[in-house]
């Protein structure tokens, strides 16, 4: 029998990547990247590409979406995308599909990715067979546990970048009531993502520039190269977000006991990933009180395999698409 072929596609706040699969297997010249503000849904994307390759049908697509994924239904939560089964089937005449949250996506790749991909950020053991924690921390920020289990791979799908934001200091606090009731987007609520996403990072810069005096509006990209430079209130910048950071990655790492590993994924985390040594990740992550030895029992990665999702969809389709 043929190998089927599948499209996949990876839809981002700011990007899609689409790509062809063979199994679990991602042809990595068919890899293309579309901005999303040049199109009004998926639909026109996933049609663009099939007319590029020359397709007319495809066995399966797998799309993985960067939002709350309910009954079928993506909402993209960056985006004003809504996606289902039967835009899919229109765009690409697949007779399997299936829509994943983009951490689902994620989740469902490891095991799948090379081991050049994977830097070690905090040491600790790894258990086979044990619970793993996909983290992304981007242009949003969310959390999937992953769990291999008799009848295959579940990765629960979570909206935990939308839970209260970390306080455990006094400078916590005050940033969580700047962050709550500060700015054009100040919503009466500092959740997660709203201090660790790229927003959540140009939020806290306002934050401390405007403690020292002078509130800076910056953006995220702007913000980075000045810590690049070594700009003191960049560095403080960096400074407090690696301590929101670690102790947020810690919050999930006893709410999953995740003894298989943590993966860190995303632009804002990989651009952090300089600096997190430095600037104490892994204290802020261990930071628990009488369970700081516990902590030890867990390892976090960054993953630098910027198809990894493609892949995920890819394997989600091979495996029988369930979850």
């Amino acid at each position: 029998m043929p190998t089927p072929l599948a499209l996949v596609a990876d839809i981002g706040g700011t990007n899609t990547r689409v790509a062809l699969a063979d199994g679990k297997v991602v042809r990595p010249a068919s890899i293309r990247r579309y901005a999303n503000a040049e199109f009004t849904s998926l639909e026109p994307v996933l049609a663009r590409y099939m007319a590029e390759e020359g397709l007319k049908s495809v066995d399966g697509t797998c799309v993985a979406a960067a939002g709350p994924v309910r009954d079928g239904v993506a909402v993209m939560t960056n985006l004003s995308w809504v996606i289902d089964a039967a835009l899919l089937i229109r765009a690409t005449g697949a007779a399997q599909t299936a829509i994943l949250n983009d951490l689902q996506a994620q989740g469902h790749a490891l095991g799948h990715i090379a081991p050049e991909f994977l830097r070690p950020l905090i040491p600790g053991p790894q258990t086979a067979g044990a619970a793993m924690l996909v983290v992304g921390v981007g242009t949003g920020m969310n959390a999937a546990p992953v769990h291999d289990t008799a009848q295959g791979r579940l990765v629960a799908p979570s909206e935990c970048g939308h839970i209260a934001m970390p306080v455990q200091t006094e400078q916590d606090f005050r940033l969580s009531r700047f962050v709550a009731h500060t700015g054009a987007n100040a919503h009466g609520y500092a959740g997660v993502e709203d201090v660790l996403a790229g927003r959540g990072l140009e939020r806290v810069h306002a934050f401390i520039t405007t403690e020292a005096g002078a509130l800076q509006d910056l953006k995220a990209a702007d913000i980075m190269t000045a810590l690049a430079a070594g700009e003191p209130l960049a560095r403080e910048t960096a400074k407090l977000y690696m301590h929101l950071l670690g102790q947020e990655l810690g919050n999930l790492a006893l709410i999953h006991l995740p003894f298989g590993g943590i993966y860190l994924i995303g632009g804002v985390a990989r651009a952090m990933v300089p600096y997190m040594d430095e600037m104490n990740l892994t204290q802020a992550f261990r930071t628990k009180g009488r369970f700081a030895e516990f902590m030890q029992s867990f390892a976090v990665f960054a993953v630098e395999d910027d198809f990894a999702a493609l892949t995920g969809c890819a394997a989600f389709l091979a495996s029988g698409g369930r979850d």
